[in-house]
């Protein structure tokens, strides 16, 4: 985050509060592109009996160029009022004028104008956006990167007490190749044994609960009394933290805004029970939602998850809703989807730029994924399919884990998995195993080098980074043995064998240059050049593990 040091200081001391207005960067550097840009007001004696969350209004509107103007909420960044906050995020270099203005209750409506001028910035990366060539894929917006998606679930990073030791939690995930992470805002439960994963437990390190407001009964896992008028900015500026650091490793953080919405305690709004029960009310809930997009939403590493589980709390009028919210709130226009189950109802929703599932084990492999990417298209809506969770490795949850025993959850069949869903032109977000004492996995974000599943994920990432895996689309009955194929027709065939040492092939007659990968060690074997027959060409491996090939034309 860009910190603004005073550039300019109007005091109005007639009248009260008395408010100073703050912008620019440090030492007379300037903002790049990519950078949050921040304002700053603070209030001196901030009037009493009012919520400074409520009472108080304050909107940035930036124009660069005599371009079209662009409008920012700002959000109350102390819990007495005195400190307010607007966050921009330029996407673009250049002078941008800006008129910024306060309103309310609890303000003393001013007016303020100024520039800032935002350099550009080799490399800069910028949000990810969805490729409009190639719908079913990603791309850095600021240099037009492809974005290989390789997820994990980090539920519960924000009840790691220790920042430092957040910060290390996301320097292993990006050693490891990760590039997105799962964060809950709102959650709370008495320990593992939610999960069947008794070994996690609360402690002066962990702490099985997170409070995006202020609570008159914290220390209650059922119920902590909630004020969802009031923020609790402790962890807001906890989580600005934890979303800057993963900014500088290039991780991009989904926002989840419930987490185990019918849990007693969690849910404020309506007490995690479905809408048709009784929820009509959206507003208190509205103003979360436009609290977090107004802080988070200049961040560039950002991407919303309306909920959660929705199907368990919500109904699908409420995340379109919602989901609209969000798409209004963040002029940033970051990507956006919601995690449920194995359908997926909103390919016609404006605000849904990608699909995202949950579906365990091998009924959420190739033939789901290849099967979910048909449904949109057929719908007018080609996106970004993900398995978002398909049973974290070692994980058996009694009720809901559909019988498994260890080791059927083990780090190498969920590996396998994800090759299956990188075959169905699709995408995963997977989850470590939770039993490694002090750590948690899955569940807390935290981990060291006895767990090596994520290994496996970054030799996949190598495998489809090291050519234009985007270009190709998977194409079924080109391959015996239950190998997979994604494809540029007559031009390049990526061939995935799951078992077995070797695999035919339905390539064009004629010349080929092949060159065989090993998914479980990560190395490539020498470039061989083949010629394929009327029947195609057969692949032969060093055993019959995995492996995987790429096929091309001299």
């Amino acid at each position: 985050m860009l910190r603004l040091s005073p550039l300019a200081l109007l005091l109005f001391a007639a009248a009260a509060p008395a408010q100073t207005y703050s912008h620019g960067p440090p030492g007379g550097l300037r903002p790049a592109v990519y950078d949050p840009v921040e304002l700053v007001v603070t209030v001196k004696n901030p009037k009493a009996n009012t919520n400074p969350f409520a009472d108080f209004d304050l909107v940035a509107t930036f124009t660069r160029n005599n371009g079209k103007p662009v409008a920012v909420r700002g959000f109350c960044d102390a819990a007495d009022g005195s400190v307010y906050k607007v966050r921009f995020l330029p996407t673009v270099p250049g002078e941008y004028e800006y008129k910024l203005t306060t309103g309310g209750a609890a303000s003393n409506e001013s007016v303020w104008q100024s520039t800032v001028t935002v350099e550009a910035k080799k490399n800069a990366r910028g949000p990810v956006r969805i490729d409009t060539d190639h719908p079913h894929h990603f791309v850095w917006a600021g240099t037009g990167e492809h974005y290989f998606w390789n997820g994990t679930t980090t539920y519960w990073l924000l009840g790691v007490q220790d920042d430092k030791r957040i910060e290390a939690a996301i320097d292993r995930l990006a050693k490891l190749k990760v590039n997105r992470i799962r964060v809950a805002l709102n959650a709370r439960t008495t320990d593992g044994n939610r999960w069947f994963e008794p070994q996690v437990t609360n402690s002066t390190d962990f702490q099985f609960r997170i409070d995006p407001w202020v609570a008159n009964n914290p220390d209650s896992v059922e119920d902590p009394q909630f004020d969802t008028s009031r923020f609790n900015v402790a962890m807001w500026q906890k989580l600005d933290k934890l979303v800057a650091h993963a900014r500088k490793k290039d991780v991009i953080v989904s926002i989840i805004f419930h987490l185990d919405g019918p849990d007693k305690g969690v849910d404020p709004f309506n007490g995690g029970k479905r809408k048709g029960e009784g929820y009509t009310d959206y507003k208190a809930e509205e103003a979360y939602y436009r609290y977090g997009v107004a802080r988070l939403a200049a961040y560039s590493n950002v991407m919303w998850d309306v909920t959660n589980e929705w199907h368990l709390f919500r109904d699908e009028k409420w995340v379109n809703h919602f989901g609209d919210l969000i798409r209004q709130a963040d002029p940033g226009g970051h990507l956006m989807s919601v995690h449920g189950r194995g359908d997926f109802p909103f390919y016609k929703s404006a605000w849904a730029d990608f699909a995202m599932y949950q579906v365990w084990d091998d009924a959420g492999a190739y033939p789901f994924l290849r099967k979910a990417r048909t449904l949109a298209e057929k719908a007018g809506r080609p996106m970004p399919h993900i398995n978002e969770e398909y049973g974290y490795e070692d994980h058996y949850p009694g009720p809901w884990g559909g019988g498994k025993k260890k080791p059927a959850r083990s780090a190498d069949t969920r590996r396998r998995l994800a090759w299956q869903m990188s075959m169905a032109g699709g995408y995963q977000t997977t989850g470590e195993r939770a039993d490694e004492p002090g750590q948690g996995g899955w569940i807390t974000g935290l981990g060291n080098d006895r767990m090596t599943m994520l290994d496996g994920y970054a030799r996949m990432v190598d495998f489809f980074t090291a050519f234009d895996w985007w270009k190709l689309d998977p194409t079924d009955g080109l391959a015996d043995n239950g190998g997979r194929v994604l494809a540029v027709k007559n031009k390049r065939y990526v061939v995935y064998a799951p078992t077995g040492d070797k695999v035919r092939v339905k390539v064009p007659a004629g010349a080929w240059r092949v060159r065989a990968y090993n998914p479980r060690t990560g190395e490539w074997g020498k470039k061989a050049d083949e010629t394929a027959d009327d029947s195609g060409l057969v692949l032969r491996f060093a055993d019959a593990e995995d492996w995987a090939a790429v096929i091309e034309r001299e």
